[in-house]
């Protein structure tokens, strides 16, 4: 295939306001963002190549991190600009149609659930709260100190101060570590707990993602919950007071809480069914 595909980041209403929002807008591949409308709906979309948006090379596309960012980075900027102006529901990541006409099917099909989510979403913001066990941050046990494991103290030493042979002494460096790593989950599961109850009292939905894993998320500890919540925008002041009063300040726990965001978490079951995509291929 040659030429180019439309790529869409979301649905919003046609409205004026959505024409200003992607005025002089770049997005995906560096293309202009523009508006495709159908009525009282309109897409956000840009012209992208088809040659790296095809079926075959758009998966290879998906296995590089680097052009996986870029793309992310750029679908988030157009998405993050359009909710500035007007409520919208973001589509997942590298949505291809074969060209506008086959967008505005896209809109039809669509219409209802589109429009019901929108009036859902309209004046509502998403945030983010992760939570992480860090078992790093957790206090060491003192020198020489018989730790929550009952052996002897750290460094080598063993009961009553005795040296204790490279083996044990690893053994025991070993067990404290999985003792730390232990308690550190422990405490992250119960903050999570009591965060999610202080962010659930605020918000309207909440969404439960998969943790995290991978180097880039074992820097900040071991990932124990990652959770979404929609809420009132005015309502963020009082959710970020809450969710971190609920939080505290155990060491060996770290809430991160980001937003507020375009309600991505919460656009799920507007679209039509995957089967009526297309697929350029």
């Amino acid at each position: 295939m040659s030429g180019s595909v439309s790529y869409l980041y979301g649905v919003a209403e046609a409205l004026p306001a959505l024409g200003d929002a992607v005025a002089g807008l770049t997005g995906v591949a560096g293309a202009p963002v523009r508006v495709v409308a159908e009525e009282d709906l309109a897409a956000v979309v840009s012209a992208v190549p088809a040659a790296d948006f095809e079926e075959r090379p758009l998966a290879a596309h998906l296995e590089d991190l680097e052009w996986l960012e870029a793309v992310a980075r750029a679908h988030h900027g157009v998405v993050d600009a359009v909710a500035g102006r007007a409520t919208v529901l973001p589509l997942r990541l590298a949505t291809i149609y074969r060209d506008d006409e086959r967008v505005r099917d896209l809109l039809r099909a669509g219409r209802a659930a589109f429009r019901s989510r929108l009036s859902r979403l309209a004046g509502h913001v998403e945030w983010g709260v992760k939570v992480y066990a860090d078992a790093s941050a957790a206090a060491p046990a003192p020198a020489g100190s018989g730790g929550s494991d009952g052996s002897g103290g750290s460094g080598g030493g063993g009961p009553g101060g005795e040296e204790l042979s490279p083996g044990r002494a690893y053994l025991l460096g070993r067990r404290r570590e999985r003792t730390a790593r232990d308690d550190a989950h422990r405490a992250a599961a119960e903050a999570a707990g009591r965060i999610h109850e202080a962010a659930r009292a605020h918000a309207v939905e909440h969404v439960r993602h998969r943790a995290q894993h991978g180097p880039l998320v074992r820097e900040h500890g071991e990932n124990i919950s990652n959770d979404a919540y929609l809420l009132p925008a005015d309502a963020s002041e009082a959710f970020l007071a809450a969710v971190r009063e609920a939080a505290g300040s155990d060491a060996p726990v770290r809430a991160e809480v980001t937003g507020p965001w375009a309600p991505y978490s919460f656009a799920a079951g507007a679209a039509v069914e995957p089967e009526e995509e297309e697929t350029p291929g």
